[in-house]
């Protein structure tokens, strides 16, 4: 089952119990806020376990993103879940191996592929 949520710079799916979340725009301090929200109360309302987060259309990460990716992790890993990430290209990617994200991270090709390995 999936259920849509669209804002302007973040749209999301819940699929199951996995929250994809597609990132529509380079995530910086502004686009990061709205997400933390969106992403937390999803999480406390405990319609995700896990966490996807599509970075198809982003070509840009600042630190922010980081902690962004950071804080999820720990709350959803609280709850026994885990959280991926799909589309990355080579300017993101090179941050997630830079920072160590990959360390407690798994990338996916795609959110379907994801799902099925969550």
């Amino acid at each position: 089952m999936k259920t849509k949520c669209r804002e302007e710079q973040v749209h999301c799916e819940l699929w199951e119990q996995c929250l994809v979340i597609y990132i529509t725009s380079d995530l910086d301090h502004h686009t990061v806020t709205k997400l933390r929200e969106k992403a937390d109360r999803m999480i406390q309302a405990g319609n995700a376990r896990h966490l996807i987060f599509d970075f198809e259309d982003v070509d840009f990460m600042d630190s922010s993103g980081i902690g962004l990716i950071m804080g999820r992790y720990k709350k959803v890993l609280f709850l026994g879940g885990k959280v991926a990430v799909t589309h990355v290209g080579e300017n993101v990617d090179r941050i997630f191996r830079i920072s160590g994200l990959y360390q407690i991270i798994e990338r996916y090709d795609t959110p379907e592929e994801a799902v099925d390995k969550l």
